[in-house]
């Protein structure tokens, strides 16, 4: 029996080799007919089912692991690419600001309205918008309220309490991201 090889399926059971090749599945112990194997030889054929079935496991977890590792990457890719767009996003807050400042004083302004139109067009390509504030409940992730005023006599219709009446400085979302929260005042 020293001599004595046993083929199961693709498993290569040599008890006098040095190397041994493991290759089946779960199910190879049931296909071995029990009167064809001694005792030493069930134990090894025991032995490589237990392996494979580790090795399966190993494999199926890592495969797992790796899958988990592209998914976070992927994510981390997203999240800092939209990071640096909102980065840049609020170096350019300031020049709409006075862009808008100067449209208030100058509301006919070729030169302005050009630059507003510009501005307004890169902010649409990158994804920026601003938060619409005058007439809307007040939400404290858009909203910064400064102020709480009587809504003026001509306001019509007159509005509830905490809705924004007055729009100090315009804020600014990119997606579900907020740049920059309105700055408003709200009625009592």
């Amino acid at each position: 029996m020293a001599d004595k090889d046993i083929n199961i399926d693709e498993v290569s059971i040599q008890n006098d080799a040095a190397e041994q090749n493991v290759t089946a599945d779960d199910n190879a112990r049931d296909t071995i007919a029990p009167e064809n194997l001694d005792a030493a030889s069930a134990a090894q054929v025991d032995a490589l089912i237990a392996e494979i079935k580790d090795l399966n496991d190993k494999y199926l977890r890592t495969a797992a692991e790796l899958e988990n590792t592209r998914r976070r990457s992927s994510l981390d890719c997203e999240s800092a690419a939209r990071n640096r767009a909102i980065s840049v996003a609020k170096n350019f807050l300031p020049v709409m600001d006075a862009i808008d400042a100067a449209q208030q004083h100058a509301p006919d302004d070729a030169g302005i309205l050009a630059m507003a139109r510009a501005m307004q067009a890169a902010f649409d390509q990158i994804g920026i918008t601003r938060v619409k504030s005058v007439g809307e409940p007040l939400n404290p992730a858009l909203h910064n309220a400064v102020q709480v005023a009587t809504a003026p006599a001509d306001m019509q219709p007159a509005p509830a309490p905490n809705t924004v009446i007055s729009e100090l400085q315009s804020g600014y979302t990119i997606g579900d991201a907020v740049i920059r929260p309105a700055m408003v005042v709200v009625a009592k």
